[in-house]
């Protein structure tokens, strides 16, 4: 490599090259508390580590104003992969957020518990709780395979059996192998750093290298009949195909993602930051998903962009390398892994997203019952919370005590769990005997069951947004109930009000919450201002596109209030919101409705 390409490298790669593998300075740091803060080098380095540090958004500018230091903070967030986890984890992690963070556990899109509110002095007692609970925090974040996702239904069949067990291996594949996670954070790997040999890169760390992956990288398995992940937004997605109950093998779909930045342009095609869906480019056997993984993390570690991080991820490569080159890039690697033979995508008929929610029959005589959890936050929302969620006036969630009533209840019939990638939680292994008694416990705390949702509402997903997150330009989170309460009261002024619509807010365009495949995708653009999108399709399959700029919260369903008046009017049957919206076309129905919103400045400015 020359000086001059050394030169154009990112900081943060300069910060990894140096970090002995991930190590860093963050022991010394953390144990120096007359320091509010950390290091750049620390900041990033202990992402990989599962955390990102930031500052309460709420309280900065006040400080401020009186020469106080920012109230700054830690969020750690776990690896799970799957979503699976036990009882006794679960209590485990709700003790955590109790002794250790600000007493609620937000479910992710990516199946994993994040913690908010963990102060400098508890962050190590933080990680050392989650690993004793025999969980991890690793590759939550970072340049790295994040947790990986997979179909969340606990049904014990040869499909879903095979998926579990398909996740567990590529999770264990893909995990870093320093031994710094431990040494930090357990204090067991002393005897492990000085018997391995650090000064051979390829040996030491034999997936990722010395400077791990150009940015973070995304990883979920699915079966066509349930694509609750959206498997089309990952970096690599597999699906698993059967024929009957025989398993037939995988196709490898590459080149996905969702984050961008926002730009003037409507079509994503003209802008150069771009949510992308990623390509079916193969299909290998049964026994070669590993060499089917390590082809295509390496193929992005070798060849993606280390000089500009907003051009790092692996769909920038695929979309400007083309479907040739990956294919035959991929067939290169796949060969050196010890793969067999690479063939044509299999054929999908269809993908589907199934509701999990409510209860359902698992196959092997036991039930498992999907609660849904607004927002994946897991809180009691009948006392002050002090990051401020407050479920305004909606009837359904004001008394609702997740927190108190799912511990409970856990800890009585001590069922696994499943977390969702869209936020809910499965209570699974469930004996019939006791579905009326679980149902009326969890009632009795407030929590509404999945009878009391709309589908609209089942559907609907936020990223946390403020006041912990730093990129976030708007409210999504914490403004979930007003937002969704005004939509569904428009849907059902339509006469729509149980139409199966996903709705995904965000509150920037880093796409957490997946927004740019739902119906319906909600992105902060500035305080209080969207960006709304619409004619994704429900399955996952197809982006949705820009139609119009800076609108108002309060004026978001006022948007889409012509949008499903149209809908209603003028559907085929059978066809879904933004199946819709795609066919008649984003700029003609900005067109036909915007007479009905000329009184709207970002009406009347829309393409």
């Amino acid at each position: 490599m020359t000086d001059e390409v050394v030169k154009k490298l990112s900081g943060q790669e300069s910060i990894k090259t140096a970090s002995k593998f991930l190590k860093g300075n963050i022991a010394a740091e953390l144990a120096d508390l007359s320091k509010p803060d950390v290091s750049d080098e620390t900041y990033e380095l202990m992402k990989f580590h599962g955390s990102y540090f930031g500052f309460n958004r709420d309280s900065a500018t006040e400080r401020k104003k009186k020469g106080l230091d920012k109230e700054y903070e830690f969020m750690v967030r776990t690896r799970i992969p799957g979503g699976r986890l036990t009882a006794d984890q679960y209590l485990a992690m709700d003790e955590v957020a109790e002794k250790t963070a600000n007493g609620t556990l937000r479910i992710t899109t990516r199946q994993v518990f994040q913690f908010h509110v963990v102060l400098k002095e508890n962050v190590k007692q933080n990680i050392a709780m989650i690993n004793r609970a025999l969980l991890s925090t690793q590759s939550g974040c970072g340049d790295v395979v994040r947790n990986v996702t997979c179909s969340p239904a606990p049904v014990k069949d040869a499909k879903h059996d095979r998926i579990r067990a398909d996740v567990e291996k590529v999770a264990a594949f893909v995990r870093p192998k320093t031994s710094a996670y431990r040494e930090l954070w357990l204090d067991e790997a002393a005897d492990e750093v000085r018997q391995r040999d650090t000064t051979d890169p390829d040996a030491y760390e034999p997936l990722y290298g010395a400077t791990y992956m150009p940015r973070k990288f995304k990883i979920g398995l699915i079966v066509p009949e349930d694509n609750s992940i959206d498997v089309f937004t990952h970096d690599l997605g597999i699906v698993l195909l059967f024929d009957g109950e025989v398993f037939k093998g995988y196709n490898i779909l590459i080149g996905g993602g969702m984050g961008m930045k926002h730009e003037a342009a409507v079509k994503w095609e003209d802008k150069k930051t771009y949510p992308r869906l990623a390509d079916n480019i193969a299909f290998v056997g049964p026994d070669d998903l590993i060499p089917a993984v390590e082809a295509v993390v390496k193929i992005q570690r070798d060849f993606g962009d280390r000089t500009d991080r907003q051009h790092a991820r692996i769909k920038y490569l695929v979309q400007e390398n083309g479907i040739a080159w990956i294919r035959k890039t991929f067939e290169e690697y796949f060969a050196k892994a010890g793969g067999k033979v690479v063939k044509d995508p299999a054929p999908v008929m269809k993908y589907q997203i199934p509701t999990h929610m409510g209860w359902h029959d698992q196959k092997d005589g036991k039930l498992y019952l999907g609660v849904p959890v607004a927002s994946g936050r897991i809180v009691d929302y009948d006392k002050p919370h002090p990051s401020g969620y407050n479920p305004g006036n909606n009837e359904h969630f004001k008394h609702a005590r997740y927190r108190t009533g799912l511990k409970a209840v856990i800890g009585k019939y001590k069922m696994n769990l499943v977390l969702t990638p869209t936020e809910e939680i499965i209570l699974c292994d469930i004996d019939p005997k006791d579905k009326e008694v679980i149902t009326n416990e969890l009632k009795s705390y407030g929590i509404p069951l999945a009878e009391e949702h709309t589908p609209m509402q089942i559907h609907y997903m936020t990223c946390v947004s403020l006041p912990t997150c730093a990129k976030a330009l708007a409210e999504s989170e914490r403004v979930q109930f007003q937002i969704a309460d005004s939509i569904q009261s428009v849907m059902d002024k339509n006469g729509i009000g149980n139409e199966k619509i996903s709705v995904r807010v965000t509150g920037c365009p880093n796409g957490c919450a997946r927004p740019y495949v739902g119906d319906v995708g909600i992105v902060g653009r500035m305080p209080g201002h969207y960006v709304l999108f619409v004619g994704g399709d429900f399955e996952g399959t197809r982006l949705n596109q820009k139609i119009f700029d800076k609108v108002p919260q309060d004026d978001i369903a006022k948007a889409l209030d012509p949008m499903f008046a149209l809908f209603a009017k003028e559907r085929k049957s059978g066809e879904g919101f933004g199946d819709f919206c795609n066919r008649y076309g984003i700029a003609n129905l900005a067109a036909t409705i915007r007479p009905q919103l000329s009184a709207f400045k970002w009406a009347a400015e829309a393409a």
